[in-house]
């Protein structure tokens, strides 16, 4: 299993349209096939980042669910408008796999 961990640098000025545009992946994503964690706005501390981040298998299904999500009706909502309210500045994705499962001692 892979972990996508979107960093957004937002204009904090523009805080209620990132968490629409949150809202709207939290449909969108699991439908096409990733397992959405969540997407995290700002709260205390930096006013500029923000995260999501969802598991997929491999970066196969990956491919396969980018595609899905290009043509799903929200997912093309959601990206036109971002383009649209421009309050995302910068966008990085890390894959990461988790290493240390199983957690605990299994008591």
């Amino acid at each position: 299993m892979l972990t996508c961990i979107i960093q957004y640098q937002i204009d904090p000025t523009k805080k209620e349209q990132f968490q629409t545009y949150a809202r709207n992946w939290g449909q969108a994503i699991p439908r096409c096939g990733a397992d959405l964690i969540g997407y995290f706005a700002p709260y205390e501390g930096s006013s500029t980042l923000a995260y999501g981040i969802y598991n997929i298998p491999n970066l196969a299904e990956y491919e396969a669910y980018r595609a899905r999500l290009s043509a799903d009706p929200l997912g093309q909502e959601n990206y036109a408008f971002a383009q649209k309210e421009r309050f995302i500045t910068r966008e990085d994705r890390t894959w990461l796999r988790c290493v240390s499962t199983p957690h605990g001692d299994g008591a």
